[in-house]
């Protein structure tokens, strides 16, 4: 079982610009606390994510240097994977593919077909430089803008990436479009067709929908997600209307439920979770 916890995910978006100060101080704390990996920073272009235009700096003030938990940044291009390999704190680099055409040249100005051939030297830059690739298949269960998508095209890209030899792979619901059924037969499809792939899930629901996409994850054997403390995030290359992660604490109460509850400091969690609700909250809250 493994938690990935995503402040960066949950920062970007945010609407206020959050101070280096202050990035530093919570991904201390989210250190502390014993999740497998922290998606806690990008290398892409500050035009466009202006909220990560720090995250040489944020890496370089942590206090709580990566133990147990490691450490992820997601790049967008090979620029940005050749700085992100320079470090030796990081250990997995995060690329968004999107299946959805639009999408993916409005978040990497890179066709589908192009953005493949980035993606394997990528790859080659991380064995050179021991860091794991892990790719987000973004869109992966349909998108609003009307380019063709069903679970055949998640599959041939997934056999596409299976052959560059990416080691995990994770399926992305990048504006909460999921349905239970697909997320079940796209996880009891691949799970057993690639058992060299660690299949992940990076699920976006709105309140009411988390549980099913877990569940539906879940029952197929998908032991690696995704999700934020809150419930805060979303991707701002998609659409205006953020859709939220799933919860950290949501997740946590799932596995309870099925036995699963991975072992947490239980005093460095409720310390990030309250940190959590300063950082995160808006005026008169």
């Amino acid at each position: 079982m493994k938690l990935i916890e995503c402040p960066r995910d949950a920062m970007q978006g945010w609407h206020r610009p959050i101070a280096t100060a202050e990035k530093i101080a919570y991904l201390d704390a989210l250190l502390q606390v014993g999740f497998d990996t922290l998606d806690f920073g990008s290398f892409v272009s500050p035009k466009a994510i202006p909220q990560m235009a720090d995250t040489k700096e944020v890496l370089a003030g942590l206090t709580q240097l990566p133990g147990r938990s490691k450490l992820l940044a997601i790049v967008a291009n090979v620029r940005g994977a050749e700085e992100a390999v320079m470090h030796e704190a990081i250990h997995y680099l995060g690329f968004p593919f999107s299946i959805s055409e639009t999408f993916q040249l409005r978040n990497a100005n890179k066709t589908i077909a192009a953005s493949l051939e980035e993606v394997q030297t990528i790859q080659e830059l991380c064995i050179k430089n021991n860091k794991q690739l892990v790719v987000y298949i973004s869109m992966g269960f349909g998108n609003p803008y009307g380019d063709p998508y069903n679970t055949g095209i998640v599959m041939h890209w997934v056999n596409e990436l299976t052959a560059l030899e990416i080691p995990i792979i994770s399926l992305a619901d990048t504006v909460g479009l999921a349905d239970p059924a697909t997320i079940s037969y796209l996880f009891k499809a691949l799970i057993p067709a690639y058992p060299q792939v660690e299949f992940g899930a990076h699920f976006h629901a709105a309140p009411h929908q988390w549980e099913d996409k877990l569940r539906a994850a879940w029952d197929q054997g998908c032991r690696r997600f995704d999700s934020a403390i809150r419930g805060i995030g979303g991707c701002p290359m998609a659409k205006d209307e953020l859709v939220g992660n799933i919860a950290t604490e949501n997740l946590l109460h799932f596995l309870k439920k099925e036995n699963a509850a991975p072992a947490l400091d239980q005093q460095a969690w409720e310390k990030a979770y309250a940190l959590a609700g300063q950082l995160f909250s808006t005026p008169g809250t």
